[in-house]
């Protein structure tokens, strides 16, 4: 039986990361670009505003018309006109005139304050004002927001709906993003059926193929399904080669501990790939194995739902993240207390799936129920991991402790735990 040398979680995503290679770029109309990675900055194309104007429904004066204004000396203005959002003045303001302007519509020439409707008193030909207003007061400046030539989100980062409201707004009508890589799914054992088989005795429903493929689209990756195969060498090799031909990495569950069925060992020997590490010193997930042919990855998770839960997002997840060009691929993580005991010594670094909740004292975190490495209850009760270092035999409640953070669209750019 092979012995394996188990190493830290931080050198396993070393090793992977190290690895990585950016795929090319290519260009994508706006609407099909959310979930993908900027491949050139965003550089405004024009200043934002483009225009001074309005953040207020109101009336643009002349900000000297209003000196000495009172509450004992209310001064009086004619309005001359409305300027809807979209218009513009038809003639500049004059002394003591003003316009009715409506939010975001430009200020119109010789105005340079607006004064807001609650600040006003209606009269038969306009309004009166009990305060002076200064130049600028109440207008938003053209480029306030940005200057054209500004670059506003770096390449490498993730489009989301904020981003696309900032490309719409410069006229990127087309987008130079990553390319996605491609990636296989392939359970392995002979023990488990499909979703809609009936349960027989020794046999289980494949739980990880479906989650991995949740897990993938979560992060925005492409998959191809290989389905299930028994515990055959050959006929598995013959499907892991094939499903690397076809894809830019292959993520395999199940296969990988030191058992006589376990084959994802000897296929990577027979297939001439570097294995990176075969064991981590982690739980769950110690077996965890990463493997690299050429320029393509097999990811060898655990059989073990939450095992195969947590390897994906520590080490599959950041992999393909950063192939596709993104700047910050690992789960985000921060600090929180312990809401509950949890005595369990820890040799190896502990992944706890948790629920974490805003409390009056502050962000608290408690495990999500059953947290064995076989456990499927906890994974989807869960929204974080908590990170148990190893050589610390247990935490009381109130211990700080760190998070990582799962589902989040945004990610961290250094792994720091």
């Amino acid at each position: 039986m092979e012995i394996r040398k188990p190493i830290p979680v931080a050198d396993a995503v070393m090793h992977i990361m190290n690895h990585v290679k950016k795929l090319g770029a290519e260009t994508i109309v706006l609407e099909q670009s959310i979930g993908r990675v900027l491949a050139e900055p965003i550089v405004a194309r024009h200043s934002v505003p483009p225009f001074n104007r309005s953040p207020y429904d109101g009336f643009a004066i002349r900000a000297e018309d209003s000196k000495g204004a009172s509450g004992d000396n209310r001064l009086e203005f004619t309005v001359i006109g409305e300027i809807g959002a979209g218009y513009v003045g038809e003639r500049p303001v004059e002394k003591k005139e003003a316009y009715r302007i409506m939010t975001g519509a430009q200020i119109p020439t010789g105005a340079d304050a607006v004064v807001m409707f609650e600040q006003t008193v209606e009269t038969e030909s306009g309004f009166t004002v009990r305060k002076p207003f200064e130049t600028g007061e109440n207008i938003s400046f053209k480029g306030e927001d940005a200057a054209e030539g500004d670059v506003l989100i770096v390449e490498g980062t993730l489009i989301h709906a904020g981003t696309i409201a900032l490309l719409a707004t410069f006229g990127y009508a087309e987008v130079s993003v990553y390319q996605q890589p491609v990636v296989g799914v392939l359970s392995t054992g002979t023990e488990l059926l499909e979703v809609t088989d009936e349960l027989v005795p020794g046999k289980i429903r494949n739980s990880n193929g479906p989650m991995v493929k949740a897990q993938l689209t979560r992060a925005g990756v492409p998959f191809k399904e290989y389905g299930t195969t028994k515990d055959d060498l050959d006929a598995c090799t013959k499907l892991v080669e094939r499903a690397l031909e076809e894809t830019d990495a292959l993520i395999t569950t199940g296969g990988v501990s030191v058992g006589d069925y376990d084959y994802l060992p000897t296929i990577y020997e027979r297939l001439g790939a570097t294995v990176l590490f075969n064991k981590v010193a982690m739980r769950p997930g110690s077996v965890t194995t990463v493997a690299v042919l050429g320029d393509k990855f097999l990811f060898g998770l655990s059989g073990n739902p939450s095992a195969c839960f947590t390897g994906f997002e520590l080490f599959a997840r950041p992999a393909l993240l950063a192939m596709m060009g993104n700047r910050a691929p690992y789960l985000p993580h921060l600090k929180a207390y312990l809401a509950e005991d949890f005595t369990k010594p820890n040799p190896f670094t502990r992944f706890v799936r948790a629920v974490w909740k805003l409390t009056e004292n502050g962000l608290a975190a408690a495990p999500a129920g059953f947290n064995k490495s076989n456990a499927v209850s906890s994974i989807a009760r869960g929204n974080c991991l908590i990170v148990l270092p190893s050589g610390t035999r247990g935490y009381s409640a109130g211990d700080e402790v760190d998070l990582l953070l799962i589902g989040s669209e945004q990610g961290a750019k250094d792994w720091v735990l």
